[in-house]
């Protein structure tokens, strides 16, 4: 009797849709499985949320570089994250709560707690060079405490019930988290092996199994209750060894099946064409442990993507709790292995394992169970749309279209729009948050956006100021390209993403009447916005449209000024009276650059508002110096910025009227002593004094105005020294020069008849005179001097008064 061929046990599917987009253009270097969801990490720093189907339900931009673990809570509400540059998040997938760290070297695991969700239980493991746990205390700050260091980067954690265990470079270690005692160190066997290289493969089967891989080595670990009497000093846990095995082929992960292991190997082979060892297909291996041994139950070779240039680390195996579903991911690739005993057509008809299917899913409806057998969907009916929409139709009748929303299938198949649009309604009815999640996470394509559309407005009639609604119709509108009418909802929510709408989408002649509410919503943004597009929206426009909101007016125009002081220049008389009501401080400033604004106008507003600095700064700016003066005496009584007014304008009468006016006046006359020295001869001053007078710290005045004195007289007389060294040092230079030898040659020629210096014949006599100035005549071109002196003089050099050269060589022949 012939034996039948034996029945693999895994089936294996590719996990494609939105997968295989992501994989196109980045690589995965991690993943988590959840009941609900998968969160899948790349090597460019993203995290993406799919179905089981692979399609992208979220996406988060964690990191520019490698994701290198992901960690969920039990309730799949929140999710750790940790990146190859040292960052840390854990954050709340459904609320706003977050954390953020960043450390100085790479972190390569995080955990959170399988409670986070619960308020006590707020705490989180990450690791680099030791292992820190987090705790979340007090006024809601994170309080960080060291649980291990000292032995080598952390390489992988896993946090199970009060369990926590970890791998670091020599060995694998667990916390008891109730009695913050660690209860074991289990050695690393190979420490030839590099860590980085072989990572250590981590699992807990149930709450006190830990199952440990490493290198070519398995070891089954359970959690034990230590008897009372054997305590002591010792924790109340131990760990027993109660399985170790070795395997053919290096660990990149393992999982646990029933009473069973699945084992994904990493493989090398000799080539038989160049006989040099290269990595092979990796293998699938279920085997049942033994206490020193296991046997192999079956064992597949998986031709995933690029597996040629993968590494032992480059494979990740991950699973799903109370369901034989297992998924190897690579960097190229993501396969889903199945056990096959679930979907063998070769013992059960297509049709009849159909069947099974759909009587458990009714079974499960049945049981009340409406959200796993809402999961059971995506399984069993596939891409069979005509199943699918009687299973919602039955959902729908039943009340729970809400439980199988989120399993939908949203591309590969995609239902009828009807279908879809029966699901919003239901969330419209009773949820708007379920709706707007659905609406941002369903492309638009999958349903009627007209038909939606209305619904919602039907309903913000009854609730007009509802934001969720309001927020979720602007999407809708978006979608739909009338980007003006989303703008209008999201400048009435002040809405975050609003400038972003109008640049992406290039609607700034829908805001031109709009002005006022962005600059109400976010001032600073909507005028760099406006400024930065001038070619679209005038300066002219945006003036007008504010016109009944002066303040907002001047922001505007003085971002404007800032930005370009002529642009503007026809508002300048306007922004006088604008900065005199709004902005004080900056009003002197813009008179001070403006070379536009009416100097008459802007006197009369700074007179009527007494703005005293102001007025002194345009009184001087338009001559009138000596009223300026005056207010600065009279109306400031600052006797020190009377004196730097004074030294700027550096007029002897405003010096005079400072002096006359500051005469009877001590303290004044104090400030003058202190500091006119430079400017004006202390001793007009000290003249005018009146006899009698007390004035304050008149000996330190004039003490100080005779080491100013003197302090004067030795510059002037260092001056002049080093003028006079300075004059000898260039003299003697000139002098040197000019006793260098001159070269007369054939060359040469006289400055007066222009012909050459030297005649043609050399038996012809010559009598040739040369200047300092290196000007040659002919003796006889040389006009007879009127002088009784023989000094001579270069005609060339005095007529161009530059100091006449003397003679200093005549040559005769």
């Amino acid at each position: 009797e012939d034996e039948s061929e034996e029945e693999p046990k895994l089936k294996y599917e590719r996990l494609s849709n939105g997968v295989t987009e992501i994989l196109q253009k980045d690589a995965a270097s991690c993943m988590t499985v959840h009941e609900k969801f998968l969160a899948l990490g790349t090597h460019y720093g993203k995290v993406y949320l799919l179905d089981v189907q692979g399609n992208i339900t979220q996406k988060f931009d964690v990191s520019p570089v490698k994701i290198n673990q992901i960690s969920l809570d039990e309730s799949g509400e929140h999710m750790g994250v940790c990146s190859e540059d040292g960052k840390v998040q854990v954050f709340g997938l459904y609320s706003a709560e977050e954390f953020h760290e960043t450390f100085d070297c790479p972190i390569k695991i995080v955990a959170v707690h399988p409670h986070f969700v619960r308020s006590h239980f707020k705490q989180f493991v990450t690791g680099g060079k030791k292992l820190l746990l987090y705790e979340r205390g007090w006024m809601n700050r994170w309080k960080p405490s060291v649980l291990h260091e000292g032995e080598g980067n952390i390489r992988n954690v896993k946090w199970r019930g009060h369990l926590i265990a970890w791998a670091n470079n020599m060995g694998v270690k667990i916390l008891d988290m109730i009695s913050k005692q660690r209860i074991t160190n289990v050695p690393r066997d190979d420490i030839s092996l590099r860590p980085d290289m072989y990572p250590c493969s981590l699992c807990w089967k149930d709450n006190l199994t830990l199952i440990i891989g490493w290198g070519n080595s398995v070891k089954i670990c359970s959690v034990k209750e230590r008897h009372a009497s054997e305590m002591r000093d010792l924790p109340n846990r131990y760990v027993e060894i109660v399985f170790q095995f070795d395997t053919e082929f290096y660990i990149s992960g393992l999982a646990p099946l029933c009473d069973q292991l699945v084992i994904l190997s990493y493989v090398k082979e000799i080539s038989e064409k160049t006989e040099v060892e290269c990595c092979a297909r990796p293998r699938l291996d279920i085997v049942q442990p033994l206490p020193e041994s296991c046997e192999e139950i079956s064992s597949d070779a998986l031709t995933v993507r690029g597996f040629q240039e993968n590494e032992c680390r480059d494979y990740h195996l991950e699973y799903s709790e109370g369901e034989s579903l297992f998924y190897i991911i690579s960097p190229r690739d993501v396969v889903e292995a199945l056990m096959a005993a679930e979907i063998s057509q070769k013992t059960i008809k297509k049709h009849k394992i159909l069947d099974i299917g759909l009587a458990y899913i009714n079974h499960l409806v049945e049981k009340g169970d409406y959200d796993l057998a809402a999961r059971k969907c995506q399984k069993i009916l596939g891409k069979n749309t005509d199943l699918w929409e009687f299973e919602v139709y039955k959902f729908k009748e039943i009340g729970q279209l809400k439980a199988i929303s989120r399993y939908l299938p949203r591309r590969d198949p995609v239902l009828k729009p009807l279908i879809y649009e029966m699901v919003l309604h239901e969330f419209l009815e009773s949820d708007y948050e379920g709706f707007a999640t659905l609406i941002k996470e369903w492309p638009g394509d999958l349903y009627n956006n007209t038909i939606i559309v209305q619904a919602v407005v039907d309903h913000l009639k009854k609730d007009p100021q509802n934001r969720t609604l309001l927020q979720t119709l602007a999407e809708l509108y978006t979608y739909d390209q009338r980007y003006g009418r989303a703008l209008e909802i999201y400048l009435t929510l002040r809405h975050k993403d609003v400038f972003q709408l109008i640049h992406k989408h290039n609607l700034f002649s829908s805001i031109k009447d709009k002005i006022v509410l962005l600059m109400d919503f976010d001032s600073e943004k909507a005028v760099d916005m406006l400024l930065d597009n001038e070619d679209k929206i005038s300066i002219d426009r945006v003036v007008e449209e504010l016109e009944n909101r002066p303040e907002l007016q001047h922001v505007y125009l003085h971002k404007l000024f800032k930005r370009d002081h002529h642009k503007g220049q026809r508002y300048h008389e306007k922004q006088i009276s604008l900065y005199a009501e709004y902005d004080r401080p900056n009003l002197l400033p813009f008179l001070r650059d403006s070379t536009h604004c009416p100097l008459e106008k802007a006197l009369e507003i700074c007179q009527q508002r007494n703005f005293v600095e102001e007025t002194v700064y345009l009184l001087s700016r338009m001559g009138n110096s000596r009223s300026a003066l005056k207010m600065i005496m009279e109306e400031l009584q600052d006797v020190d910025k009377a004196i730097e007014f004074a030294k700027e304008q550096d007029d002897g009468e405003l010096w005079e009227d400072l002096i006359l006016y500051s005469i009877d006046k001590p303290p004044f006359i104090t400030g003058l002593l202190n500091n006119i020295g430079t400017h004006v001869d202390p001793i007009l001053l000290i003249h005018r004094i009146k006899e009698g007078m007390e004035i304050p710290n008149l000996r330190d005045s004039l003490v100080k105005i005779l080491q100013d004195y003197n302090l004067q007289i030795l510059l002037r007389e260092g001056c002049k020294k080093i003028l006079v060294a300075d004059s000898l040092s260039l003299l003697k230079k000139m002098h040197r020069t000019q006793m260098k030898g001159v070269l007369v040659d054939e060359e040469n020629i006289c400055e007066s008849c222009l012909s050459p210096i030297l005649p043609s014949d050399a038996a012809k006599s010559f009598n040739v005179v040369v200047f300092h100035c290196r000007h040659m005549f002919h003796k006889e071109c040389l006009p007879v001097s009127n002088t009784v002196s023989p000094v001579q003089f270069c005609n060339i050099c005095s007529a161009k008064h530059r100091g006449p050269g003397s003679t200093i060589l005549e040559m005769k022949k």
